[in-house]
């Protein structure tokens, strides 16, 4: 099988909501963007800090973030239990589509 195609069956998991790849997927960029842009945030108020509307914009805009990937984490327990729910697993393949640059059993 080729690695850059996936298959119908590791995409779409029987019992499970649609939106439930999608939301993962964006729950792991956004989560690893939140980490990322957190390391850069503490010297952006230091420079932010003789504009305290720049900053009070700064706080917002974290805050905003943070609160949407809430709201995707509070989607993604409702999808897997949705699935736990309907006496289902998830299978391996499942999360390594979502997860694609994991490398793959054999």
């Amino acid at each position: 099988m080729d690695i850059d195609r996936q298959d119908s069956t590791t995409t779409t998991l029987p019992g499970a909501p649609r939106w439930l790849r999608a939301v993962l997927i964006m729950d792991r960029a956004g989560s690893s963007w939140y980490i990322g842009l957190g390391f850069l945030f503490a010297p952006l108020l230091v420079v932010l800090d003789p504009w305290p509307p720049l900053v009070t914009a700064a706080w917002i805009a974290i805050g905003v973030f943070g609160l949407w990937l809430g709201i995707l984490g509070i989607f993604m327990a409702t999808g897997l239990a949705l699935i736990l729910k309907s006496g289902r697993t998830v299978p391996e393949e499942y999360w390594r589509s979502v997860f694609e640059d994991l490398p793959r059993s054999r």
